[in-house]
């Protein structure tokens, strides 16, 4: 399976069938959406996904839900004032957990 690392100063991955993206991470990524035939996964990279989402780039959210209660942590969707739409597509059952698809809603176009 393919690999892509976004980073800065990685220049030669060691890890087998993996590429850098680099510079414009938002280019790079839509550059690769047009490439890839299936889905790109994103695995632990809340400043990632959050450089995706402010620029459209996200399709799907696929979280899972612990049932654990911790006071602190980093926020997927950040500090924002803006409300994000989200669609519940799916809910399934992964051992103690919950996964939780969602697509973004269609944005408000102002039409009635």
């Amino acid at each position: 399976m393919p690999k892509y690392v976004v980073s800065a100063t990685l220049k030669d991955p060691e890890w087998n069938n993996s590429t850098v993206i680099d510079g414009d991470v938002a280019e790079g990524v839509a550059r690769l959406r047009q490439d890839v035939d299936g889905d790109i996964l994103v695995n632990g990279s809340v400043q990632l996904v959050q450089t995706l989402m402010e620029h459209d780039l996200v399709d799907e959210y696929r979280l899972m839900v612990f049932p654990t209660i911790l006071g602190a942590g980093k926020r997927l969707f950040g500090e924002t004032g803006e409300a994000a739409a989200l669609r519940l597509v799916d809910a399934k059952p992964a051992g103690e957990t919950l996964i939780l698809i969602y697509e973004p809603s269609a944005k408000d176009t102002g039409s009635a």
